[in-house]
This record gives C-alpha cells, structure tokens and sequence, in this order.
C-alpha cells in the first residue's frame, strides 16, 4: 500500500496516486443511484432466516494497520480504544504493523504491539523491502529502477523474516504469521515479486521460517497472484494464510473458487483496504460510511474471508480520527469487531432481504450476533428468524446512524427465535443474542470463560488433528495449538489434555483456559470457540517458562479422544 492519499506526512514517501491505478483497472463498487432506493415512507423486507446449525467460515477478527515510521505510532490512551472491547471503543482484534528492513528498524512499533497482545489482539506482520544489501534493480516496462529480491539471497531473506520474529517474541510479542511481502504486484517504490519467484520462495526457504507464511498479499485480489500457489503442492505446503487486498477489487470478483477446492486447512483474510476512498475527512462522511458497512459483509458473506484488516487505523480517512475518536468508518467496524470476535463462526443467513438491506450473522458458543446494514433513505421493517436452535429472551443492541454512533439501544425481545425490528434509515444495527434461553452478553467478551458446556466427542471420521508449534527463546517459549475436527459432526464443548514435559509452566495462554499450569494440563474452550464445525480449525496456545527443556507434548487427547498430532 502506498503511504497515504492524503497529503505529506512526516517520513512517508509519495507513489502513484491509488486513485489514478482504479480508475485504469475499473470503477470501485458504491452505493446504489438514489433513484433506487426506498421512498421515505418505509418499506418491509422479506424475512430474513438465520440457520444457526448452517456454519461458514471461523473468523479470526478485524483491525487495522500501525505503521510509526511513515505516521506516527498510537498513544496509550489510543490503543486501548482500538483494542479495547468496551462501549466507545473498536474492538479490533487484529493488528498489522510492517517488517523492518534492518534490525535496527524492528522495534519501532514494539509499544503498540505489545499492548495490543496484552489485550489478546493477534498480530501480524508484512514488508515491504528486503534489506538493501539483498535487493538488485532492473528494469521493468518504463521504470528502469525496479527492485526484486536476488536469488541468491532467498535464504538469507528467509533468515530476515525469521529474526525480526524472534525479535517480537523476545519482546513480548509472538506473530501469528508474517508475509513473504506486501502488494508484490504493486510495487512501484517497493519490492516486486513475479509469481514465479514466489512460489519458488516458498517451496525453498519458507519452510524454515518460524511462524505461519501469508502470501501473496496482491494489491487487487489478482487470483492470478495466488493461483500458482494454490496449484503447487510443495509451495502450499509451506503457506498457512492467503493474504489479499482489495483495491478496486469488483464484489463480483470477491468469490474465489479455487481456494475453496484447494484451500483446505488453509486461512483466507483480507489483509489490507480503505473504502471507498482516502479523501481527506472522509472518515465521519455520511451516509458514505455506509458503504464501509456493505463493504464488510461483502467480505465476509461473498469472499469469505476469515479477517478484515483496514489501511491506517488513525488517519483522516480511516477508522479512528487524528485526535483519537473513532470515526463513522471506524463504526461500521465496531459494529462487527466488538461483537464477533476471534473464534466465532459465520453461519447462513438470508444475506439481502430487500433491496440495500444487508445482513450477516455469527455464533460462538450460545452467543448469536447478527449485523444488519440499511443503505435505504427510510426505514425497514426486517424480521429475523432463527431456525436450528431455540430462542426466545432478550437481545442486545447497537446503532449507528447520522447522529448516532455504536449507540446502545434498548432491549428487544426474542420469541420463539423470531424477532422484528425497525431498521433507520441509512443505519447499521448490530443484534446480540443467545440461543437455548441463556442471558445475551451487553459487550460480548474476547476471552471470559464461560461455564462447562456439554461435551460431545467427534463423530464420524478419524480422531481430531492437532499441529503443535513451539517457539522458543532463552527460558521462555510461546506454544501454538491448531485443533482440527476430522469428524462428521460437530464438536460442542471441548477439552483438550496433555502433558507438558518436566520443567515446563504455563504463565499465560489464549483461546482456552488453562489448569494446572504443568504437569498434566487441561485446556477448556471459551465462550467463542466452544463450537468446532466439521473439517473446521480453531487455534489456542500459551506461553510458558522452561528450565531448560524444549520438548513437546508427545501425545494429546480431546473429550478423550486420542489426536493424531501432525
């Protein structure tokens, strides 16, 4: 991504305009022509049905980019309000910040990064240039001073990726993944990758790297940029994440076929975007924030994508303001990253009711999140229907509209899994619920443990998978764990149990609970990830303390169950 579109910041370069490359490549998506909208005297929409039992895609979360060295790093009081879950806060659970390109350059978004992980946020890391010494020009159409990575350093870069990791971990911050680098095909005053080169990176060096790979982070979701990787079986292999931007990028082009053929066991986010434009204040424009809103179900009802990841989160034209307010685009993403957070699943809903009414919904656990976007200039009347679990009770709920912003509402009422509503005008609303008559949560937490939930071992297919990853420095380490249901039908409510080998200690974890701290442990799930879909993956892990041993569970079993570890 280019610095910004909005005048010169301090230590940010300039590059083409990015409106100047979708006016060539075609036409963003906007709001439909008034002329086809609702008349202001309201209108009914077609029921829109939630299939509770009908689940989709895990979500890991939503957020933003940090980046110190081109705008300025976050102040405290800022990044609790973009992590934190509370009202007037984000809620972003997801934050991207770049690779240095020397070591001398890996902490400068250190600060934000570790109170983000304090705050249970995943965080993830893209560059943008190898070291110089790495790098060798050419010439590429007009521009004869082009940059790409040398063959001859792959390794040497692979090495690159892996000490800025292990620099993060040993300050407190252990990387979800990081990318083999961003927009390689648009790289105008960056690095340019062909996918040949990419994929022979990752078939050759990115097995060595020491947390998940993303790749190939296209500017434009360009499947041509992923195909070749989805296409070679050595290449995926070493991938865990397939990263895409979406500049430009057509709704009808947010489907991505392949991935779904080939893409089994791999995770599919969208790792970078403003929308619709970088214009200067265009942050509370309204009611074009709307279009932020239908951009996010977009994301998630037709790409499918597991995270949604803004450009700047503190700019003009981003979701948090310069003086550290959270702007009308910053709402539309509250709307979803407060309320559906990691581990939660999409689950089938009637995803446009009538016309400009967009609806998604999300379950983790008991807990029922529906969000509703209306672009119409009046009203709707929208009933919701839950069908394949029982509710009836109270409902949380939020809206954001010209005068309102993730305002709470107050309660509605559920019977019998039904519920009507009253959609404002150009509004979003976000509805939370719980299924089988247990008490919807005001903010719906990250990671409060619930009670024991019923436990239900996998049916069908072969014992559950689990993949251990252990990284580890001096006296410490950090453990990931990637459960995967291979049964027929769901897991609801687990337990996980190993034995962690003599002189190890569990000091914190994430995605479950934990006890004892050593010995033979039981990890428990949390309220959001309670539910494991079949063929679906959760991810939980710990850091803990050694005395020296590096060993790793040798065996682990789930609801009793014995795992296969791969």
């Amino acid at each position: 991504m280019t610095q910004d579109q909005n005048g010169p910041v301090s230590g940010e370069r300039r590059t083409l305009s990015r409106r100047a490359v979708l006016t060539t490549v075609g036409a963003v998506p906007v709001a439909a022509a008034a002329g086809t909208l609702l008349g202001a005297t309201g209108a009914s929409a077609a029921p829109a049905t939630i299939n509770v039992s009908a689940q989709r895609q895990t979500i890991k979360g939503y957020g933003a980019m940090a980046h110190a060295a081109w705008i300025g790093d976050l102040t405290a009081s800022q990044r609790e309000t973009a992590f934190g879950t509370g009202e007037g806060r984000l809620g972003f659970s997801i934050l991207r910040i770049p690779v240095g390109e020397s070591s001398a350059d890996f902490g400068r978004d250190l600060a934000t990064a570790k109170r983000a992980v304090e705050l249970g946020v995943t965080v993830f890391a893209s560059p943008w240039n190898p070291p110089a010494s790495m790098i060798e020009t050419f010439t590429r159409g007009s521009q004869t001073n082009a940059k790409r990575l040398r063959y001859s350093s792959y390794a040497a870069y692979a090495q690159h990726l892996n000490d800025f990791t292990t620099y993060m971990r040993n300050n407190g911050v252990p990387l979800y993944s990081i990318s083999v680098q961003n927009e390689p095909d648009y790289a105008h005053d960056w690095t340019w990758w062909t996918t040949t080169e990419m994929v022979r990176f990752l078939k050759e060096n990115a097995g060595s790297i020491s947390t998940r790979v993303m790749a190939p982070e296209s500017f434009q979701y360009v499947k041509s940029m992923s195909d070749p990787i989805l296409n070679d079986a050595a290449a995926l292999a070493n991938v865990d994440i397939i990263g895409a931007h979406l500049y430009g990028t057509s709704y009808s082009n947010f489907p991505y076929p392949l991935f779904k053929q080939k893409g089994a066991g791999k995770e599919l986010w969208m790792t970078e975007v403003y929308y619709p434009n970088s214009n200067a204040n265009s942050g509370d424009a309204w009611p074009e924030a709307l279009d932020v809103g239908e951009h996010i179900h977009r994301a998630m009802v037709d790409a499918e994508f597991q995270a949604y990841v803004w450009w700047y989160l503190r700019r003009s034209y981003g979701p948090m303001r310069e003086d550290g307010q959270i702007s009308k685009r910053g709402a539309m993403m509250a709307h979803f990253a407060r309320f559906v957070r990691p581990g939660y699943t999409r689950i089938d809903a009637t995803a446009n009711p009538a016309s400009n009414v967009y609806v998604s919904a999300y379950r983790g656990g008991d807990t029922v999140v529906i969000v509703a976007v209306n672009k119409n200039t009046s009203s709707v009347s929208q009933q919701f229907t839950l069908s394949g679990a029982t509710a009836s009770g109270s409902v949380s709920n939020w809206l954001t509209d010209a005068s309102r912003t993730v305002a709470p509402q107050n309660a509605l009422t559920m019977s019998n899994g039904s519920l009507t509503v009253t959609l404002p005008a150009r509004s979003i609303m976000t509805f939370v619920t719980s299924v089988n008559g247990t008490t919807p949560p005001t903010t719906p937490p990250p990671t409060t443990p619930t009670p024991t939930p019923t436990v239900t071992p996998p049916a069908g297919g072969t014992g559950p998978r689990v993949a251990y990853t252990m990284n580890s420095w001096g006296t410490g380490f950090t453990a990931s764990i990637d459960i995967t249901n291979t049964g027929t039908s769901a897991i609801n409510g687990w337990t996980l149990a190993f034995t962690l080998p003599s002189g190890q200690s569990i000091t914190s974890g994430w995605g479950a609970t934990y006890s004892p701290s050593s010995g033979q442990v039981s990890a428990r799930n949390v309220d959001y990830n309670a539910t494991i879909a079949p063929g679906a993956t959760i991810n939980v892990g710990f850091q803990a303390t050694t005395s020296g041993s590096t060993a790793e569970p040798t065996a682990f079993t789930l609801n009793g169950v014995a795992c296969t570890v791969v």
